[in-house]
């Protein structure tokens, strides 16, 4: 063999071992994850994921995300836990409702005593009028038996003033005469103790007074004695 074919084989030669090297270097990036028998290798990193695959799991996430979103939001409206409070909180509470029942009961109280106490005033004032009427009736009984001539005398002039000033001092504490002559008969003032036939009045009118009734304030102390007409 000639030295020129020897110089053509070698150049060849080298052709050829760059072109393998070169081809060495490109492999690594056109590798792919060939899968084996029976086991499932798993792909490098950079190895991209399918589009399919990536909005699944964005639209999982993104529907997960809401529900927690959801769910802590009906928990803090809904769901909230009560505060324990704080025992000193408790024992405030408890003796300021105790405080309020007590003065609610204390002012029913002093509310019933005042009227226990207006009663029994009432009470104790009709028995006092009760025991005066009788001297009020002696003096109009005393005064209308004063003859016609004796009626201008210091005597008869002073016994009328004295009826007139107990009179006016009855009235001013509460006390009045029932009005009798000429009304309609009213049991609950009147005690009908005679009957009359008489043209000249209604039916049921009272025609004559025996003795007369008094009221203190709105109860009646002595009924009217009284003489009705037809």
């Amino acid at each position: 063999m000639s030295e020129e074919n020897r110089k053509e084989d070698g150049i060849e030669q080298e052709e050829l071992a760059e072109t393998e090297g070169f081809r060495e270097e490109e492999s690594p990036w056109q590798e792919e994850c060939p899968p084996s028998k029976g086991q499932e290798e798993e792909c490098p990193e950079d190895q991209d994921i399918p589009e399919e695959e990536f909005e699944e799991e964005s639209a999982e996430t993104g529907s997960q995300g809401a529900k927690e979103s959801k769910d802590s939001s009906r928990k803090g409206f809904f769901g909230k836990k009560k505060e324990k409070k704080d025992p000193r909180d408790i024992q405030i509470e408890e003796l300021t409702d105790r405080l309020r029942r007590t003065m609610a009961e204390f002012d029913n109280f002093r509310k019933r005593t005042e009227k226990e106490k207006s009663a029994m005033f009432e009470i104790g004032a009709k028995d006092i009028v009760e025991r005066i009427l009788p001297v009020i009736d002696n003096f109009e009984r005393g005064l209308s038996s004063v003859p016609e001539d004796a009626k201008g005398s210091a005597f008869a002039e002073g016994m009328e003033m004295i009826y007139k000033q107990l009179l006016k001092n009855l009235e001013e504490a509460g006390v009045k005469p029932i009005e009798a002559v000429g009304q309609p008969f009213d049991p609950n003032f009147h005690n009908a103790v005679m009957h009359v036939e008489d043209e000249n009045l209604g039916e049921n009118v009272i025609a004559q007074e025996f003795q007369k009734g008094y009221m203190y304030r709105d109860s009646v102390v002595r009924h009217s004695m009284v003489q009705v007409a037809n």
